[in-house]
């Protein structure tokens, strides 16, 4: 019996000898399992964490070029990179103009814990951003108004809007500025406001025809909580240079797309804020701002009229 236990436990000895070579041989293929677990795991996680950095720098960048002037641009992409992570090293934004538009490139070295094992100390991360930007092209106007040209010209000179100062338009009498209510007397019957969806929201784009929405009235598909969502607000319009029709044929051609800011208006009963017109007149007050407009209601065009709205999009 004695003989036979002795003989068990040498052959459990040299199992386990044979054990703990066969973890010595298979403990770098574990850890490169590890590695590719959670190193990977982590560049990707790395990856996607640069993107925003990288998006967010773009599009910081862009809006100062289409506000007019771009300034520095490495030093304002690098400042919202290293926002988000101070060890990412940014390149030179590259700016090209047609279309106008700028890539913003991050990346840093992702050290790795396991994969040192495997000969991989690290990797390269990086991500690149690129953001277009252009006149509004087409879209939809979140209050349904149309402004003839003699206005906007008359506020801005004809060139790009300067002044905060707000002026008070009539429907359809004349404003401030000379120049007659948002109809522009042209069309009988016109008032200046668009047809309207059921959002309160009018399409329309540059070259194209916007259908009148008859009478003085607020649009049918308007709410006061529509223009009440408005108030101080800056919003789209399109601008039209002529017009013509009369009655629900009436219509407007759109010459571009200008941004408004709304101080106050009075559409009659319920729908009034800071009335700036006295009795029964109808009229909106404000004036035309720069604007860049980050939404996805407006699409965005390359040889549209700039007068002070921008739309930016994220294309990478």
């Amino acid at each position: 019996m004695q003989r036979l236990i002795r003989r068990l436990r040498g052959r459990l000895a040299e199992e386990r000898g044979a054990s703990a070579v066969l973890v010595a041989l298979l403990l770098v293929p574990m850890l490169g399992f590890t590695a590719i677990a959670v190193d990977i795991g982590a560049v990707y996680a790395e990856r996607a964490r640069l993107q925003v950095a990288a998006d967010a720098a773009a599009l910081a960048v862009a809006q100062d070029c289409a506000r007019g002037t771009c300034g520095d641009m490495l030093a304002t992409a690098s400042a919202m990179v290293a926002a988000n992570d101070p060890d990412v090293s940014t390149a030179p934004p590259v700016l090209s103009r047609s279309p106008m538009s700028v890539t913003v490139t991050g990346g840093k070295p992702m050290e790795h814990w396991f994969a040192p094992v495997l000969g991989i100390d690290s990797t390269p991360v990086s991500a690149t951003a690129t953001v277009a930007w252009g006149t509004p092209g087409a879209g939809l106007a979140q209050l349904p108004l149309t402004f003839s040209w003699c206005e906007f010209a008359a506020q801005t000179g004809g060139g790009r809007p300067s002044t905060m100062t707000p002026r008070t338009i009539e429907f359809p009498k004349k404003s401030d500025t000379g120049c007659t209510g948002p109809s522009h007397m042209f069309v009988p019957g016109g008032f200046g406001w668009l047809v309207a969806d059921d959002d309160c929201q009018a399409a329309s784009a540059v070259g194209g025809r916007s259908m009148s929405s008859t009478g003085n009235s607020v649009p049918q598909g308007c709410s006061e909580n529509d223009f009440a969502a408005l108030q101080n607000r800056t919003v789209l319009l399109p601008i039209f240079d002529s017009s013509g029709g009369t009655g629900s044929g009436a219509w407007y051609h759109v010459y571009g797309f200008a941004a408004f800011r709304i101080t106050g208006y009075f559409f009659a009963g319920q729908y009034s804020w800071n009335k700036p017109c006295s009795g029964n007149d109808r009229c909106i007050a404000g004036y035309f701002t720069r604007f860049v407009d980050l939404s996805e209601r407006f699409t965005y065009t390359d040889d549209g009229p700039d007068l002070g709205a921008a739309i930016l999009r994220l294309v990478r």
